[in-house]
């Protein structure tokens, strides 16, 4: 890479400019030849149109364009229906490819604050009612007090044992 030896400014911009005018012309080439091809088909589709002077003649011709123009329209339905069925198939291709990827993004989900009981009628419906209460279901039990504890309750208030504890601290302090 080092090697190659790198455009100039001033070369850029004269190939930038033949690569735009071969471009125009190619485009300008392309229209003619579309419009040239739109008038050989009108040409061949719509002949141009005489009217004849008698009633009978143009009834005639009346009948051969409505004929006409009911063929261009199943044949406008008939192109329509293939387009949509092309253009599903197309969509289910690109969702089946999505799939086989696997690497389609998750929307974010917002957090709701909800509680059990809402989210159950949410999703059973406001005529079942659930109750989700778990402690309402529970079985009341008595709690048998120790006399151990009922004596740990009672030491009352801490100054009364200053004493002991004084006594306690000195056996440390020595």
């Amino acid at each position: 890479m080092a090697d190659e030896k790198r455009l100039s400014a001033r070369r850029k911009h004269t190939l930038k400019g033949c690569m735009l005018m071969v471009g125009t012309n190619l485009l300008e080439a392309e229209a003619t030849m579309k419009t040239e091809e739109r008038e050989k088909f009108l040409a061949e589709k719509c002949p141009p149109l005489e009217l004849p002077y008698s009633k009978d003649e143009l009834m005639e011709l009346v009948k051969t364009l409505h004929q006409q123009i009911n063929m261009s329209e199943e044949e406008r339905y008939c192109i329509e229906f293939k387009l949509n069925m092309v253009l599903n198939e197309v969509r289910d291709l690109n969702i089946k490819i999505v799939d086989m990827r696997g690497k389609f993004k998750r929307p974010r989900l917002k957090k709701v604050r909800m509680s059990a009981d809402a989210m159950l009628k949410a999703l059973l419906g406001s005529k079942h009612t659930v109750n989700m209460d778990l402690r309402a279901n529970l079985k009341q039990v008595k709690k048998e007090v120790k006399e151990e504890d009922k004596q740990l309750r009672d030491v009352g208030d801490w100054r009364k044992n200053i004493e002991d504890k004084s006594d306690r601290k000195k056996m440390f302090d020595s």
